[in-house]
C-alpha cells in the first residue's frame, strides 16, 4: 500500500519521501516513480528508533522542502495469544511501530504541517480498529489506538488547519498477506466482503490521495473504510 500511495502521490505532481526498513525497496520505489517522471528520494527507516525518525525527517525537509503530507503507514501484525510466553514481546514490537511511530512521525514534521494551514496527516489503520481477531490482541489493539490518535489530534491541530484523517483497509492483497493461499483468499471473499474480493493496494491508495487533496479541507477526524462493504456486512 504504501508503494501504491507513493506512487499515485507522485503522479499527481508530490515532490515524495518514500521510508521503509529495507533501503533496497525504498530505492525501488524511487526508481519507478523516477521512470514515470516524477520526483521520489528514499530513505531507511526504522520509526521505532527516535533519533533516526528526527534525523530523517531533517533530511527529507533539506532535500525535498518543508512536510506538507504525511502518511502514516507502517505497519507490523505479531500472531499473540494472550496466554502466549511471547506476548509482551509481541505488543512491544507491535505498539512500537504501529502507533508510537505514529506520534514520532507527527512530532518531527509538525513545524511544517502547521506552518500554513494547510498540512494533511492520514494515519493507515486497519478494519481490525472496528473489530477484533482472535490471537491479535497487540494488532487490534494498536489500530484501535491509531483511530483514537486520529481524531485526537483531528480535534486537537483543527485550530492551525492541519486535517488529521485514517483509513481502515480490509482485505488487500499485500505482503502482509501474501502468504495466504489463493483459494483461501477466495473463500474468505466469498463469505464475507460484498464484493466478493480482495482489494488491491491501489484502491487504498486512492482513499489517502483523496483525503489529502485540497477540495478536502473540511474532512477532519473521518475514519474512511476501504474494505468492500466487510465491516458493513458485518454489523
Amino acid at each position: 500500500m504504501g508503494r501504491a500511495t507513493a506512487r499515485l502521490l507522485a503522479a499527481d505532481g508530490a515532490a515524495v519521501a518514500v521510508t521503509d526498513l529495507d533501503q533496497a525497496a525504498v530505492d525501488r520505489v524511487a526508481e519507478e516513480i523516477a521512470a514515470d517522471g516524477g520526483r521520489a528520494h528514499a530513505w531507511a527507516l526504522d520509526v521505532t528508533d527516535a533519533d533516526a525518525v528526527a534525523g530523517v525527517v531533517a533530511e527529507v525537509r533539506e532535500a525535498l522542502g518543508p512536510v506538507d503530507i504525511l502518511v502514516n503507514n507502517a505497519g507490523v501484525s505479531i500472531p499473540a495469544p494472550i496466554g502466549g510466553d511471547g506476548y509482551d514481546g509481541a505488543w512491544e514490537a507491535t505498539l512500537a511501530v504501529n502507533l508510537t511511530g505514529h506520534t514520532r512521525l507527527i512530532r518531527a514534521c509538525l513545524a511544517d504541517l502547521s506552518r500554513n494551514g494547510e498540512g494533511r496527516i492520514v494515519n493507515v489503520a486497519s478494519t481490525e480498529a472496528l473489530g477484533a481477531t482472535a490471537g491479535l490482541s497487540p494488532y487490534t489493539a494498536s489500530k484501535h489506538g491509531v483511530v483514537g490518535l486520529t481524531r485526537a489530534l483531528a480535534v486537537e491541530l483543527g485550530a492551525t488547519g492541519v486535517t488529521v484523517n485514517c483509513v481502515c483497509p480490509g482485505p488487500i492483497n499485500t505482503g502482509m498477506t501474501a502468504a495466504i493461499p489463493d483459494d483461501m483468499k477466495a473463500k474468505f471473499a466469498r463469505r464475507r466482503v460484498p464484493l466478493r474480493r480482495y482489494g488491491e493496494p491501489e484502491e487504498v491508495a486512492h482513499a489517502t490521495l483523496g483525503l489529502v487533496l485540497p477540495a478536502m479541507s473540511y474532512v477532519n477526524g473521518a475514519v474512511l473504510v476501504v474494505d468492500g462493504g466487510m465491516t458493513a456486512q458485518n454489523t
